[in-house]
């Protein structure tokens, strides 16, 4: 089997390649499955996240809150669908700041000086966080507030 990418750089000497416009395309030979590149893989994704921690300010706002919701999951009684609706938002504010953060980091390196495609780039990526975190919190009001209402009630 083999695969197209699009790339602007050859990395392997077993490819070839052909110019096309200004992009080159590489046609490699499918690799069969390693388990241990595999498992290195989850390394690079826990790196990630280790980097996230360490890193950006923003993230540990996001985890705020959902310690919040955590609180609230371990007062009250919650139904599967409600559940999976929490998790859902939660895991959707915590990818779009993952990519976010990466757009970001990929922009700084590409043109670390003042670029008017990259800011907007920047301000589509953070737009994205900011509609997932108003989404996250209105599956958070519909899910939670009828528990507290009950509770003051």
């Amino acid at each position: 089997m083999v695969k197209k990418f699009l790339t602007t750089k050859v990395t392997k000497e077993s490819t070839k390649e052909h110019q096309v416009n200004e992009w080159k395309i590489v046609i490699m030979k499918s690799k069969k499955f390693s388990l241990r590149k595999r498992i290195q893989s989850f390394g690079y994704a826990f790196n990630g996240l280790k980097i996230m921690f360490s890193e950006e300010h923003n993230f540990w706002i996001h985890l705020f809150f959902t310690c919040l919701v955590l609180v609230f999951v371990l007062l009250f009684r919650f139904s599967l669908v409600e559940y999976g609706l929490l998790a859902i938002a939660i895991g959707m504010v915590f990818a779009a700041e993952l990519f976010n953060s990466a757009l970001e980091n990929l922009s700084d390196h590409l043109s670390p000086g003042q670029n008017d495609k990259i800011k907007k780039v920047k301000d589509l990526s953070a737009a994205a966080v900011l509609v997932s975190a108003i989404t996250a919190l209105v599956i958070g009001c519909v899910v939670l507030l009828p528990k507290l209402f009950w509770l003051i009630s």
